[in-house]
C-alpha cells in the first residue's frame, strides 16, 4: 500500500499548513514521489478489480508523470499488475495534431505507457486532434458524457503549467466548464517549444477536459517538479481563488494532494520561511538563509539590521539563541564574506581556514563537467578563465554533443561549404538533399547529426583555445543517452555511467566544476548532473578521490539563493568582457538560439545580467561592490 504520508489530510489542521489550502507533501527526489503515486494508482485498480469494477483513470502528458509510468510499466512486467479493468481518459490534445505526429499526446501515451501494458484499446480514450471544426463542438460533448456514463474518474494525474493551468484550462478557465476546445497562452507555447523545435511549430489551439470535469474525480494528485514551478505552486497552495490561476479551483477539492519535489516546494511559506510558520531549530544554515531574508525584506545590509527588526518579522527565537542583532549581524557578515574568492583553486602559501577551497595543492588538476558545448563559458566563463591564468590544469567535459540545438540553415551553411571545399563528397550532397527536403516531423539522419556535432566541437575548441586550454585537455564525451537526434532522451544508462567513470579516472581530479541546474528547460542538464552523482558513487571509494572537491554551477536560467552560496567568485569589467568573448564563439547558438525558454534575451545577456544581480544582491547585504559575481555550491558525496 502507498504509504500514510500521501494520504489526504484536511487542510489548516496542522500549524506547518496555515499558510496551505492544499494538502502536499514534499519528497526529496522526483523519482521517489512517483514511485509511491504508481503504487497508489495500482491499488486502486487492484481494488476495482477485486470488486469487479472498472477502475477509471484521468491521465496527463508532459514530462512530470513520465516516472510515474514507467513504474507502472515496471508493477505491469514485474509484479503482474494487470490493466485489464482499467478505463483512461485523458486530459488533452493539440489541435490540430495528427495522432501518429511524434509530439502528439496519442504517441507519447502509447510510448510511455499503453504500449507496454495489457490494456484493452478500446478502453483508451485520448482527445482526437483531427477532428473537423464543424464537428468538435460535438466532439467534446460526446467525450465529457462517455466520462459520466462511466461513473467519473476514480482518479486524476495532474501536472501544472507556469501559467497554472491544469489540462489546457488556461487562465480566465470557468470553475465549471466542460471538455472543449481551448487557445493556449503564449507562455504555455513557449514552455513547449523546445519539443516542437520551435515556437512557430507549436499549435495554437488545444482540446481539454474542464476545471468542473477535473474536480469531479473522486482522487486528485498534481505532480509539481522543479525549481521553474515553485512561484505557481506557491500561488495555487496559498493564494485565493481565481481564475487567473486555474489550479486554484482545486482548493475546493476536499481530497486532492500536491506531491512536489524539493524545488517544486521552495517557495511556500513552510519551506522559504518556516520561521514564520512553527518553532524552528536553529541550524547554522538556517540562520544565514533567515538573516539574508531578513536584510532582503527591510532593504538594510546585515551589520544594519536591529532587534526591532528580528522582532518584528517572526524571528525573536533567534535573538534569544544568539544574543543581539549585533553579535548575530557580525557573525552572518562574516559568514557571507568568506564566500568571496579571487582564487577559486585555492590561493597558494595562504590560511585558508576561512577560504572556500584549499591552499593544497597548489596546482590541482580540474574537470569542468558542460552539459551542452556552451555551459561551461556561460555558466562559469569568469571562473574559467581564473583557474587557467592561477595555473591549474583544466580539462573539459562536454558530456553532450549538442546537435540538436544546431538549427537546420545552420547545418546546411556548413554542408555547402563542405561541398564547394570538395566537389566529390558523398557525404556532403547527401546532407544537402536530406536537410532541403526535411519535413517538420523528420529525424536528423546519422550524417546530419553528425555534421551538427562538428559545428558544436569546433565552436568549443574555439572558445577554449581563446581561455588558454590546450587542445589535448578538451574532452568530447557524446554521452548516449542524449543521441537519439530528438528532443526526447534516452534514460540515463549503464554505458553513460561508465564514460563518466573513465574520465574522473583518468585525471584523478582535485576539483570538479559541474552543472546543478535543474530548471533546464529540456532536462539535459538533470540527466547530465544525474550521471555525475552515479559515477561518483562507484569512484568515491578509490583513495584519489579523498582530495576531490565537487562544486556546483547554475546555468542561464537561475542563480543559487546568497544563503545556498558557499564560492563567490568576482570579475572585473574586463573579465566580463571575456566571458562574453567566449560565449560568442558559440556563434551557431547566437541570433536566435533553438531553445531560448521564455527569455528572449540572448545567453550572454542574460549571463550578465544575473552575474550583475548576483553582485548587488552581496552589495546590498553589506559586502564589497563587484561588477559581476559568479557563485557555486558545494556538493558533498
Amino acid at each position: 500500500m502507498i504509504k500514510e504520508s500521501i494520504n489526504f489530510k484536511e487542510a489548516g489542521k496542522f500549524e506547518e499548513t496555515r499558510f496551505e489550502k492544499i494538502h502536499n507533501v514534499i519528497f526529496d527526489s522526483s523519482q521517489e514521489a512517483s514511485v509511491l503515486v504508481a503504487q497508489e494508482i495500482a491499488n486502486i485498480i487492484q481494488r476495482k478489480e477485486e470488486l469487479n469494477e472498472p477502475c477509471v483513470l484521468g491521465l496527463a502528458t508532459g514530462s512530470s508523470p513520465v516516472k510515474v509510468y514507467e513504474e507502472l510499466v515496471r508493477l505491469h512486467k514485474e509484479e503482474g499488475l494487470s490493466f485489464a479493468n482499467v478505463v483512461t481518459f485523458n486530459l488533452d490534445e493539440y489541435y490540430p495534431m495528427d495522432k501518429n505526429n511524434i509530439q502528439s499526446y496519442y504517441h507519447f501515451m502509447h510510448e510511455h505507457l499503453f504500449n507496454h501494458v495489457d490494456i484493452d484499446r478500446q478502453n483508451i480514450n485520448i482527445p482526437d486532434g483531427r477532428v473537423s471544426s464543424e464537428d468538435l463542438q460535438q466532439y467534446c460533448i460526446d467525450y465529457e458524457m462517455k466520462i459520466k456514463a462511466y461513473g467519473g474518474l476514480d482518479f486524476q494525474l495532474l501536472g501544472i503549467g507556469r501559467t497554472g493551468h491544469i489540462g489546457f484550462n488556461e487562465p480566465g478557465s470557468h470553475v465549471n466548464s466542460a471538455t472543449r476546445s481551448i487557445t493556449l497562452d503564449h507562455l504555455t507555447r513557449i514552455d513547449a517549444a523546445s519539443s516542437f523545435l520551435g515556437i512557430d511549430n507549436v499549435p495554437r489551439k488545444a482540446i481539454t477536459m474542464g476545471i468542473g470535469t477535473v474536480k469531479n474525480a473522486k482522487r486528485i494528485v498534481l505532480l509539481g517538479w522543479g525549481i521553474s514551478k515553485a512561484e505557481i505552486i506557491k500561488k495555487t497552495i496559498e493564494g485565493e481563488i481565481s481564475s487567473r490561476v486555474p489550479a486554484t479551483y482545486l482548493q475546493q477539492h476536499n481530497n486532492t494532494t500536491f506531491v512536489l519535489d524539493t524545488e517544486a516546494s521552495s517557495e511556500l511559506t513552510r519551506v522559504k520561511t518556516p520561521w514564520l510558520v512553527k518553532s524552528v531549530i536553529w541550524t547554522e544554515e538556517l540562520k544565514l538563509k533567515a538573516v539574508a531574508w531578513l536584510s532582503e525584506l527591510t532593504k538594510k545590509p546585515f551589520l544594519k539590521l536591529t532587534d526591532k527588526d528580528y522582532n518584528d518579522n517572526g524571528m525573536s527565537s533567534l535573538l534569544t539563541e544568539e544574543g543581539t542583532a549585533y553579535d548575530l549581524n557580525i557573525k552572518m557578515f562574516n559568514k557571507m564574506q568568506q564566500t568571496i574568492t579571487g582564487w577559486p583553486g585555492g590561493k597558494p602559501n595562504a590560511d585558508d581556514t576561512y577560504r572556500p577551497e584549499r591552499a593544497t595543492p597548489e596546482r590541482k588538476r580540474i574537470i569542468i563537467f558542460s552539459p551542452h558545448p556552451d555551459d561551461d563559458v556561460i555558466s562559469m566563463g569568469g571562473t574559467f578563465d581564473r583557474l587557467v591564468e592561477q595555473g591549474h590544469d583544466v580539462h573539459i567535459a562536454y558530456q553532450t554533443s549538442g546537435n540538436i540545438a544546431v538549427s537546420n540553415e545552420e547545418a546546411l551553411k556548413f554542408a555547402e561549404i563542405s561541398k564547394a571545399l570538395n566537389t566529390n563528397s558523398m557525404e556532403s550532397e547527401n546532407i544537402i538533399n536530406f536537410l532541403k527536403s526535411k519535413k517538420a516531423n523528420d529525424i536528423d539522419s546519422l550524417e546530419v547529426r553528425k555534421l551538427k556535432g562538428l559545428i558544436r566541437r569546433s565552436e568549443s575548441v574555439a572558445a577554449t583555445r581563446y581561455l588558454g586550454v590546450p587542445d589535448s585537455n578538451v574532452n568530447f564525451l557524446d554521452l548516449p543517452f542524449y543521441e537519439t537526434g530528438t528532443v526526447k532522451k534516452n534514460n540515463l544508462g549503464e554505458a553513460d555511467i561508465q564514460i563518466m567513470c573513465d574520465i574522473i579516472e583518468r585525471i584523478k581530479p582535485h576539483q570538479i566544476y559541474a552543472a546543478g541546474d535543474l530548471a533546464d528547460p529540456h532536462g539535459t542538464h538533470k540527466v547530465c548532473l544525474d550521471s555525475l552523482f552515479e559515477a561518483l558513487k562507484r569512484v568515491k571509494h578509490n583513495s584519489y578521490m579523498d582530495d576531490c572537491w565537487v562544486w556546483l554551477y547554475r546555468g542561464a536560467w537561475h542563480e543559487w539563493e546568497s544563503y545556498q552560496i558557499e564560492m563567490a567568485v568576482p570579475m572585473s569589467p574586463d573579465q566580463v568582457l571575456k566571458k562574453r568573448h567566449a560565449i560568442f564563439y558559440h556563434q551557431s547558438q547566437k541570433d536566435g538560439v533553438m531553445f531560448q525558454g521564455d527569455d528572449s534575451r540572448e545567453f550572454w545577456v542574460r549571463v550578465e545580467d544575473r552575474n550583475r544581480l548576483t553582485a548587488e544582491k552581496y552589495h546590498a547585504l553589506g559586502l564589497a561592490d563587484y561588477s559581476a559575481i559568479e557563485a557555486f555550491k558545494r556538493y558533498y558525496f
